[in-house]
């Protein structure tokens, strides 16, 4: 999710012929693992395991669509980096997204791709007031350090998790490691995001997760860290989770 504004209503965009190639040329730069989204190429393996582990585990399934008959929401989908394996996994996905422009591209990619992913321009709290009905998973990945409101954004996300649905929420704590890695290495000395893409005020703590989440009616279980492996140059799940890590909440059941 960027900080574009968001629109006065939840919509679809439409996308005219002559803006297909447009966005179909920024689709190939979201997708492209070379791009400026090149970190979060290198994430998203280990980040989609851990998804499909969790919500397989979580609900009993298996197979080669195990995620067939899920209702699954993306807020902060991006170019559709997670929506498009969730769908090829069987589930029938939502992305929402602030920024119109992800949006298009996201939508004219998975028409590439024969993906049927419903793609909305909006925010969460547009799902609320228009009376969606809550998802079986929301995903929250890399968005709560963008937003204005990170306990307020979360609490509503909360209220779009059906009971027994889960959260998937991933994100960058708020410790010195962070500001020196993810900040620092990543951002001024690697070059992989844009200078200013993390302010280290913004980052977010597990505790403050787990606070909001609480509030929101949900259980949590404890962080997982996802570390980088500079000599390998891939990400792993561990026990550290003083730069990247990943929570799972749990709503209860009725």
């Amino acid at each position: 999710m960027t900080s574009a504004a968001a629109p006065d209503t939840l919509n679809r965009p439409s996308i005219d012929p002559e803006e297909v190639e447009k966005f179909s040329r920024i689709a190939a730069e979201w997708w492209d693992p070379d791009s400026k989204f090149k970190p979060l190429h290198k994430f998203n393996p280990v980040r989609l395991g851990f998804i499909r582990d969790t919500i397989c585990q979580h609900f009993g399934l298996t197979g080669d669509t195990p995620l067939a008959g899920l209702r699954i929401l993306d807020i902060g989908c991006g170019g559709g980096l997670v929506c498009e394996p969730m769908a090829r996994l069987g589930a029938s996905v939502t992305g929402v997204d602030a920024a119109e422009a992800n949006v298009k591209t996201a939508s004219v990619h998975a028409d590439e791709q024969g993906l049927d992913i419903d793609y909305r321009h909006g925010v969460a709290e547009q799902l609320i007031e228009n009376g969606e009905a809550p998802f079986d998973v929301v995903l929250n990945l890399e968005v709560m350090e963008h937003v204005a409101n990170p306990h307020t954004f979360l609490v509503d996300c909360a209220s779009l998790v059906k009971p027994g649905g889960l959260m998937i929420c991933a994100t960058i704590n708020r410790t010195s490691k962070a500001f020196a890695l993810a900040i620092v290495g990543a951002e001024w000395v690697m070059g992989w995001l844009p200078k200013g893409t993390h302010r280290f005020h913004k980052l977010v703590k597990p505790t403050q997760i787990r606070a909001a989440l609480k509030e929101g009616g949900m259980s949590l279980q404890p962080p997982v860290g996802v570390s980088y492996n500079p000599l390998t140059d891939q990400f792993s799940l561990g026990e550290d989770t003083a730069v990247n890590y990943m929570m799972v909440a749990e709503k209860p059941a009725g």
